[in-house]
Formats: structure tokens, sequence, C-alpha cells
């Protein structure tokens, strides 16, 4: 049984189970900056100053390929990702896992797709192009994000892809932790989905299994890292990403909430206010992919 209940801005959520697919978001107490955010795809926890991902962001119509994650790197994004592939009922699935710097923010985020083409992109990547996966296929799941050892924000919900974005806050991603639970469709799916762990490197000391969920930690990643990433163009690009946050953190020091944090930025530093609802995998990344898979295979409209 489901039912439907309405948000402030004409969104409706579901409610199921007794699971909320999406949550209500309590907002900056700005609506002009709530309906940005929101237009960008994210809303606002106050409780943790986090921005997270909603349920029907313009994100979900991109869905993933690998080639995103190439390309991370160069456009200012330095994190770890760690895809687990396993099938269940005739179907590729790919659960992604990433954390780390996008630029402005330090994130995590956990993504679900199903597969749906091999593509080959002007000679320059071929690989898997997976779609982002339907309410049907929404998984119960959870984490917490440490840093040094220290809980930063935690994520949970029924979701597509649950994430999480601290704004101001400079991070490598070996400081970083998420320590994830998730809860398949059934012991099937389940088995499904650790026999794509074992595959990816993870060993059987290093996951638990509870019925249908299972937990684990992400950390160092088991699976090889985007060729995009060195040491050397890890140090330039993190560099810069320091001094936007150290600049942030200056500015906005003596503001209490985000709203006036937002403000002081937008008045003293337009250039990093710009950034700020640019959270996440930047939208330029996904202007990019989305030029060259709509030349190969339809996507949605």
């Amino acid at each position: 049984m489901s039912v439907q209940i309405r948000k402030s801005r004409d969104e409706a959520i579901t409610i199921k189970n007794g699971d909320m697919l999406n949550v209500i978001p309590e907002g900056t107490g700005n609506d002009e900056l709530d309906r940005a955010i929101e237009m960008a795809g994210y809303a606002y926890d106050p409780k943790q100053d986090i921005f997270y991902s909603t349920m029907n962001p313009w994100q979900r119509d991109i869905g993933y390929c690998r080639l995103y994650d190439e390309l991370a790197a160069p456009l200012g994004m330095i994190i770890d990702c760690e895809p687990i592939y396993f099938e269940y009922l005739d179907k590729k699935w790919m659960i992604g896992f990433w954390k780390g710097q996008y630029d402005l923010v330090t994130g995590a985020e956990i993504g679900i797709y199903t597969k749906a083409a091999d593509i080959n992109v002007l000679t320059l990547f071929s690989g898997s192009y997976y779609e982002c996966v339907s309410n049907t296929d929404l998984l119960k799941m959870s984490y917490t994000v440490k840093k040094n050892g220290k809980t930063l924000f935690t994520r949970k919900g029924t979701h597509w892809w649950l994430t999480g974005f601290k704004l101001g806050e400079f991070s490598e991603p070996s400081e970083l932790t998420m320590d994830i639970t998730i809860t398949l469709h059934n012991v099937i799916m389940r088995d499904a989905f650790v026999t794509g762990l074992w595959n990816a490197g993870y060993s059987l000391n290093e996951f638990t299994r509870n019925g249908t969920t299972v937990s684990f930690t992400f950390s160092n990643p088991h699976t090889p890292a985007p060729i995009t990433r060195t040491p050397q163009t890890d140090r330039i690009i993190q560099r810069k990403n320091q001094l936007l946050c150290e600049k942030y953190q200056d500015i906005t020091g003596t503001s209490n909430n985000i709203r006036d944090k937002l403000k002081v930025i937008e008045e003293l530093a337009p250039e990093i206010y710009a950034k700020t609802i640019k959270l996440g995998k930047s939208k330029q990344l996904f202007a990019i992919l989305s030029s060259l898979l709509t030349q190969l295979i339809p996507l949605p409209q």
C-alpha cells in the first residue's frame, strides 16, 4: 500500500511500507535559494549542514558509465570510486560507491544502475552504459561518513542515489570512510551482490550478512582507480580545492547558518558563490557525457 502526500512546492512523495522514498527538506530558510538548489537537483539538511540529492533530479535521466569517473579528476573532483557489478533477474547491475573532494565540497554517494547498452565513444572509451533504476528497484540503504575516524555526516533512505555533500569542507579521499548498509530485495539478490563484492576484491571478513542486508566499510578502493588519478595531478587539483575551501571558511567564519553564509559569499566572493549550487559531480561533466552519449544511444527525454 502506498499513499501520496504533498510538499510545499507541489512535489509528491510516496510512502510505501513505512519507508519514505524521499524526505521533505527543511530548506535553508530562503525560498529563492531553495528553488535554486532544487533546480540543481538537491535539498538542504540544516541539522547536519549538508546538501543531498532529491529523488527525481535531472541527474536521474543521465545514468552512468565509467567515463564519468575518468572525467572527474580533470574537472576538479578527486574522489575514490568503487563499482560493484553483479547479475540478478536477467539484468546486469552496478552499485557504485564514491567518496572524496568534489571541488568545494566533501561528499559521498551510493548509486544503483542497470546496464542498458555497450558504447564506444569516439574510440576514446568503450564500455557499458547504465540507466538509473526505476522506483520498483530502489533499495533501502544507509552510510556514515567518517573523516579520520570522526563522524562527518550520515545518510539513510530508500533511494537510487543516496548522497551527502558538506560545503566548504576539505578532505583527502584517504581520510574518509563510508560504513555502508544495503538491504537487497531478497536472498538471491543479496548473494548476487555479495558475489560482486567478492569479485571486486572484498574478502569474507570485510562484510557481514544479516538476512537480506549486507554491511561493510568502503575505505581504500579494491577496484582500479581511474587512469586520470595520479599522485601529481591529485596534488595540484587538491591544492586548488583546499584553497577554495579555506577562502570559503575565512569569509563565512562568523556566519551562523547557511543562508547567512551564502549571502556573504555572494557579496564578497561571487566566483565561489557560483560553485555553491554546483554540488557533487558537476553539470559540466554530465553535459559532456550527455552530448556524447545522445549520439550513440537514446537517453530519456
